[in-house]
């Protein structure tokens, strides 16, 4: 029993190619998840493209896949309607909503392919796309435990856990996860600290092998846009050491951080944890990293 991790797109808010992005990539949000030969992808930025082109390359063969949303802003739904594999008879897609009954997902994918948008629309599309929900926020999907929770994000905002066997992956991206967002002092707080984040995303989090959270700003950036439904990168590394995490992948990176300063942020990232004597592993999420997670939490390090 394997989890493998691929990374597809890790911007944030709008697609940035170009050569001081080219090390980390500028493709939108999408990261697959492979466990025992079940997908489960999340997110539809820019970079299911380059994954519809991957899958394309493996043959003929029916494809059945499950589709999880973090939320329906554009940057996450956009490069749905290039995602190849969709266009392809016999190939077989779930859309998850995150409670019953909840089709939402699946109808906005769905406006953005009308006409006045989009020259195809989504019913014609040659895949069976289907809609189905997790229930009362849990459900067992081809043997995988998937669970989801509610985040602070404008509009609302999902993540979701995935765990077999004790292996576990959380995607948890555009989050707004600091508790004091109203505090005029915000600059001002001991910088050294651990801050107060939600408990119940912590517990959510507990444990797992991989952490893939939205940490977009620095902490110079974030006071100017408090509410903005995005975390600070050090946030988010307090949030892997409260909840211990083995691995975090710092996720959604800002469309105007050059490859630079996400080195940067990452080498500030990675000494915050170890000043709070974690030995969580913090690395930043990258276009064509493949994570491949085989045990439950033990402390091994990330070969990055």
């Amino acid at each position: 029993m394997s989890f493998l991790v691929r990374f597809w797109g890790v911007r944030g808010s709008i697609p940035t190619p170009g050569l001081q992005t080219h090390r980390y990539g500028g493709n939108t949000s999408c990261v697959e998840l492979e466990v025992d030969g079940v997908r489960f992808i999340c997110d539809a930025g820019s970079g299911i493209r380059e994954l519809g082109i991957d899958l394309m390359e493996e043959g003929p063969k029916p494809l059945t896949a499950h589709l999880f949303f973090s939320h329906m802003h554009w940057d996450h739904i956009q490069g749905f309607p290039f995602f190849t594999p969709v266009y392809v008879p016999n190939n077989h897609f779930t859309i998850w909503g995150p409670r019953t009954g909840d089709r939402r997902f699946a109808r906005l994918l769905g406006g953005q392919m009308r006409s006045s948008y989009f020259p195809v629309d989504f019913h014609d599309l040659g895949g069976t796309i289907s809609a189905d929900d997790l229930g009362d926020g849990e459900r067992v999907i081809d043997g995988v435990r998937v669970r989801v929770f509610h985040q602070h994000h404008p509009g609302v905002s999902f993540a979701y856990r995935f765990e077999k066997n004790g292996v576990s992956v959380v995607y948890a991206t555009d989050s707004e996860i600091d508790l004091d967002l109203d505090d005029p002092e915000l600059p001002l707080r001991d910088p050294g600290a651990l801050r107060g984040v939600p408990q119940d995303l912590v517990a959510f989090c507990r444990g797992a092998n991989l952490l893939i959270a939205d940490g977009q700003y620095t902490d110079e950036e974030y006071p100017k846009v408090v509410g903005w439904g995005h975390a600070r990168a050090t946030t988010i590394v307090d949030l892997a050491v409260l909840a211990e995490v083995e691995q975090l992948a710092v996720f959604h990176h800002d469309p105007m951080h050059t490859d630079e300063e996400i080195s940067d942020l990452i080498g500030h990232c990675q000494q915050r944890a170890a000043s709070h004597g974690s030995d969580v592993t913090v690395f930043g999420a990258r276009e064509g990293f493949e994570l491949r997670l085989d045990r439950p939490p033990g402390r091994r390090q990330t070969q990055y």
